[in-house]
C-alpha cells in the first residue's frame, strides 16, 4: 500500500511541477539566472520531500511550491516593468573582450579562465581572438560574441560613446514601451532633441509609438514600433 502511495504521489508531483513551470513561463527554461536557479532548486527539493513524506497532508506540503510560484511570477512581473529590478535580481553582464582586447581584471573577478573562454569561443565558431570585437558573459552564464565587421557599414554614424562607458550595458535602451529612458540619454550625453532627430531618420514622429529603441556598440539605432522593425 505504501509503495502505491509513493507512486501516486510521484505522478501527481510530476504534473504539479510541470504545471508550475508552465505557469512561471518559458523564461525559466530559456534563461536560467541565479534567481531562477534558486527557485528551481527549491521546488525540486520540496517535490522530493512531498514524495517521500507520506505522513503529512498533501495540501500542506504543496503550499511551499505554490508560494514559490507566486513569488517567481510576481518578481518576474516587476523585473519586466522595471530595469532597476532587473539589474537587482539578474545582475549585469560582464565584458571579457572589449574592442578586441582581453579584459583580464573582469575575467579574474568572474573567476573565468582562458580555457573557459576559448572553449566557448570555439562553440561560437570563433577560432581567432583577433576576429572578436566583444565577448560578453551574460547573467545566465552564456557567452555572447560580437564579431568584427568587415567592409563598410550599411548605416554609418558619427556617434561616439562617452569615455569609460561600460559596454556590458549595450545595447542601450533609449525608449521602452513608449517611455524615453532619460537616465540612459544622460549617460550618453545626448538630449531629447538628438533622439527625436534620429527617430525622424527612421520615419518615426512620436516617441510614444515606439515599443523599443536601442543603440548598439557602433552607435546604430534599432527601432521597433510594434508593427514593423526599422534599423
Amino acid at each position: 500500500m505504501e509503495y502505491m502511495v509513493i507512486i501516486l504521489r510521484t505522478i501527481l508531483i510530476y504534473f504539479v511541477v510541470y504545471a508550475v513551470l508552465r505557469l512561471m513561463g518559458k523564461r525559466e527554461i530559456g534563461k536560467l539566472t541565479v534567481f531562477d536557479l534558486v527557485i528551481s532548486i527549491m521546488i525540486a527539493e520540496i517535490a522530493v520531500i512531498v514524495i517521500e513524506d507520506t505522513k503529512r497532508p498533501l495540501a500542506e506540503e504543496l503550499l511551499p511550491i505554490a508560494v514559490l510560484m507566486i513569488l517567481q511570477i510576481g518578481i518576474a512581473w516587476m523585473i519586466m516593468k522595471s530595469r532597476k529590478m532587473r539589474l537587482l535580481f539578474d545582475g549585469k553582464p560582464s565584458i571579457l573582450i572589449e574592442n578586441g582586447k582581453l579584459n583580464r581584471d573582469e575575467m579574474k573577478k568572474q573567476r573565468y579562465n582562458f580555457d573557459d573562454l576559448l572553449v566557448q569561443l570555439r562553440e561560437k565558431d570563433m577560432v581567432r581572438l583577433a576576429d572578436v570585437e566583444f565577448a560578453i558573459l551574460e547573467t545566465s552564464g552564456k557567452l555572447s560574441v560580437i564579431k568584427k565587421e568587415q567592409g563598410q557599414y550599411l548605416a554609418k554614424t558619427d556617434f561616439q560613446f562617452p569615455p569609460n562607458y561600460r559596454f556590458e550595458d549595450l545595447p542601450v535602451p533609449l525608449i521602452m514601451d513608449g517611455e524615453v529612458q532619460e537616465e540612459n540619454l544622460q549617460k550618453l550625453n545626448r538630449s531629447w532633441f538628438w533622439l527625436k532627430n534620429e527617430l525622424k531618420k527612421h520615419q518615426v514622429a512620436d516617441t510614444k509609438s515606439v515599443f523599443l529603441c536601442t543603440i548598439d556598440h557602433k552607435g546604430r539605432l534599432y527601432v521597433d514600433t510594434g508593427g514593423q522593425r526599422l534599423r
